[in-house]
């Protein structure tokens, strides 16, 4: 049990103290003080530093902003405070009051691009506060804004750089998550399915690449939106590759006429899950039997794969389409589950087309488990402005995480690892940090156990 050190009334207070007494190790005494000096436990950030001037992420960020204020009076650029909360949010720190300490972190300051570190202080949560809040209007005490627009496009241009040569195929998932609110913001909705107060931002990913991440209100149609961003977002990828192959992938939340009948139009191939109904069961009913007969027979899983054109009952579908259905008995009872596709038949057989191209949209949702690690879900300012604004912050430092995995960690032990696993095991090194006139000395801990990986990583970001 901790122990405080006794103190005399003209002493600190006990929240205060630094120093800590701990059970004794055979006879020795264990005691901890703050008094290390200037220490970091996130010597491996170099690492992201460096992944920043690979991509030059940071700096073209900072090109969607506009200062307002008076240059004469400016002590915390724009590009230094975005690259100060970036940086935060990949090291694991989600909120503003850290960077009341953190602004005095030699190794932060270095990386958000203070001439002198260890000197210069970086900016205090109420300047970054200010920061964040802005209205995209100027006013006398937000003089800061962003042009959405820029960011959204930022975000593509990453994707098409990061290809090298033109893909013969592009598929874009598409979805959508909740992020909780406790307070009284903006855009405030109850939400039934989540039951919760909350919002229902939409996620658009190409692999690894986060292209969209759109806050939205929770009372609309999970699909609202998405077929605007669909449309911005090929239009882009086709200015540089008029001629690419682009799937739209999503479950049944985005199987709408507009999305659809929009693809159908402009060369971009779909496939989305449909809801099931009692229409399109009564037409998988012959197949439902053939799998509990087989699953009565094994004792397994049973599933028989068919596909039918269809068109809805109440005509809110313009067309005919194609529709694999999977006919599965598992654990006892019928599961059975629907897909609809422009994609024909002779590319893409029922069977493969379900479980190799629909079903690997599942990554998508390692994807955005990601987002939260990086506290896209930090969604506490009051109007929903802000909150986009620190969607996008949560949205670049992942884009910096996963260009340090596709650029540094390819071919090692990490090279699949989630960003929250890259961080422990490879951002969070102990280092003495050391300010002299001619250099930066960044001393990593000795015991480090993976300095074998780190070299190898900074080689390859250097390649």
């Amino acid at each position: 049990m901790l122990q405080p050190r006794e103190v005399t009334a003209s002493a600190t207070t006990e929240c205060n103290q630094s120093r800590f007494d701990f059970a004794t190790h055979f006879r020795r005494e264990v005691v901890a003080e703050f008094s290390g000096g200037t220490i970091s436990s996130d010597g491996g950030a170099l690492l992201l530093r460096e992944t920043n001037r690979r991509m030059n992420l940071l700096p073209r960020l900072a090109q969607c902003f506009l200062d307002g204020r008076n240059p004469a009076l400016v002590k915390h650029e724009v590009s230094q405070m975005l690259a100060q909360r970036v940086y935060g949010l990949a090291l694991g720190y989600e909120d503003l009051n850290d960077h009341d300490q953190l602004r005095q972190d030699p190794l932060l300051q270095l990386m958000a691009g203070k001439a002198n570190p260890g000197t210069e202080l970086l900016a205090g949560k109420s300047t970054l506060n200010r920061m964040e809040l802005g209205n995209g209007m100027l006013s006398r005490y937000k003089k800061i804004t962003f042009w959405r627009d820029g960011i959204d496009d930022l975000l593509v241009d990453v994707f098409v750089e990061a290809q090298g040569t033109a893909p013969e195929q592009i598929v874009l998932d598409i979805d959508t998550t909740d992020f909780a609110i406790h307070g009284e913001q903006e855009g405030r909705f109850y939400h039934g399915y989540y039951d919760q107060y909350c919002y229902l931002p939409l996620y658009i990913f190409a692999g690894e690449h986060v292209l969209c991440a759109r806050l939205r209100r929770s009372n609309i149609d999970p699909s609202a939106g998405s077929c605007q961003e669909i449309e911005r977002i090929v239009q882009r990828i086709r200015r540089t590759w008029p001629d690419v192959r682009i799937i739209v992938r999503g479950d049944s939340g985005f199987c709408r006429e507009e999305l659809m009948a929009w693809c159908e139009a402009n060369g971009v191939d779909y496939v989305f899950g449909m809801a099931r109904n009692v229409r399109l069961e009564k037409i998988v009913a012959e197949a439902l039997e053939q799998a509990r007969q087989e699953f009565e027979r094994t004792g397994q899983a049973a599933r028989v794969f068919i596909e039918f054109e269809h068109e809805t009952a109440t005509g809110s579908w313009s067309r005919r389409r194609r529709v694999v259905a999977k006919a599965e008995h598992i654990d006892g009872k019928s599961n059975p589950r629907f897909i609809v596709t422009s994609l024909p038949a002779h590319t893409w057989a029922a069977q493969p087309l379900y479980e190799e191209l629909y079903c690997a949209r599942g990554d998508m949702e390692n994807r955005i488990k990601e987002q939260f690690v990086l506290f896209a879900d930090r969604v506490s300012a009051v109007t929903m402005r802000a909150n986009q604004f620190r969607l996008y912050l949560s949205v670049i430092a992942y884009t910096l995480m996963a260009g340090l995995r596709r650029l540094g960690l390819k071919g090692t032990e990490l090279a699949t690892a989630q960003v929250g696993t890259i961080r422990l095991r490879l951002i969070k090194i102990g280092a003495q940090i050391r300010v002299t006139v001619r250099k930066v000395w960044i001393e990593m801990a000795s015991s480090f156990p993976r300095q074998y990986l780190f070299a190898q990583v900074l080689n390859q970001l250097r390649c």
